[in-house]
């Protein structure tokens, strides 16, 4: 089965959350999906006010970019989610958009560097492990989390290129993908992901989170054309999908079958009903997978 999520844009008002959790808790949504664009808002914040006014919702933050975030603070604050809301907390890591990171003073001159020292830090701190570690970026003299999750909780890891997806493949238990990806895309992540896995000896499970730009109702085809025009990506096939249920469970359909575990579904920056978007997944899109 094709887990389905929604995205909480953080072009919306931090205010504006409780609504969407609540909406989302009672239309019976699986996933709430967050992000932490620079400089719009935090998504630890985000997350624990997200996961505090839901019962049942699981919560995911795709992506916290490590260059802002020293990993003995970022694994403290994934521990402390873990540890209240067990089963319901998904973090993603990534290497950050450059341009933000350059306008903080954080850029770094190998990302993927910095990201895999950072992966390998978080998951041997969650796990309980003591960490002593000198590399490039990430430097820390035994290392301790007091309170570490029950269990190790999964760390995914968001992607683009190809250094990257089998880094992730290597050193996250999960790969996020932007909405950036068509169906093809995916195909080509799975192959490099499984690279990754291969040459690390990794056996585990490996999901993959894929976010759809979707959009619905009577001016759909025009916000989705025009948002994809802003970012440089109209006319690529496949990329994004507007039209009622059927097209966008179609959609869905297509990704999962290219090798997407879960489909969130990004509305437009300017939907406007982000509540009734989550009511059309959860009533008209969900029903139509298998």
């Amino acid at each position: 089965m094709t887990t389905l999520g929604v995205v909480f844009r953080p072009q919306l008002p931090p205010e504006r959350l409780r609504d969407m959790v609540r909406t989302a808790d009672d239309a019976g949504l699986e996933e709430l999906w967050l992000w932490e664009d620079c400089f719009l808002e935090g998504g630890i914040a985000a997350a624990s006010a997200a996961l505090a006014w839901s019962e049942r919702l699981r919560v995911g933050v795709g992506l916290l970019p490590v260059p802002l975030r020293n990993v003995a603070l970022a694994t403290m604050e994934a521990a402390t989610l873990h540890r209240l809301f067990p089963g319901r907390v998904m973090l993603g890591v990534g290497h950050g958009v450059q341009d933000w990171m350059g306008q903080v003073g954080a850029r770094a001159e190998s990302p993927v560097t910095l990201l895999r020292e950072h992966l390998d830090a978080m998951r041997a701190l969650l796990a309980g492990e003591r960490v002593t570690t000198d590399g490039r970026y990430v430097h820390l003299d035994g290392v301790a989390l007091d309170w570490p999750p029950a269990s190790a909780p999964a760390v995914y890891a968001g992607a683009r290129g190809p250094r990257s997806l089998r880094l992730t493949g290597e050193a996250a238990d999960g790969t996020i993908l932007d909405a950036s990806a068509t169906p093809d895309d995916v195909r080509r992540a799975r192959q490099l992901i499984d690279e990754g896995r291969k040459s690390a000896g990794r056996e585990a499970a490996h999901p993959v989170v894929v976010y759809l730009l979707a959009a619905t109702g009577p001016d759909a085809a025009a916000r989705l054309r025009a948002e994809l025009r802003s970012e440089g990506r109209d006319g690529i096939e496949g990329l994004g999908v507007a039209g009622p249920a059927e097209a966008v469970a179609g959609a869905v359909r297509r990704l999962a079958g290219a090798g997407a575990d879960t489909v969130v579904l990004q509305p437009t920056a300017d939907e406007p009903d982000p509540e009734g978007f989550i009511r059309f997944v959860t009533d008209g899109v969900a029903p139509l997978l298998p």
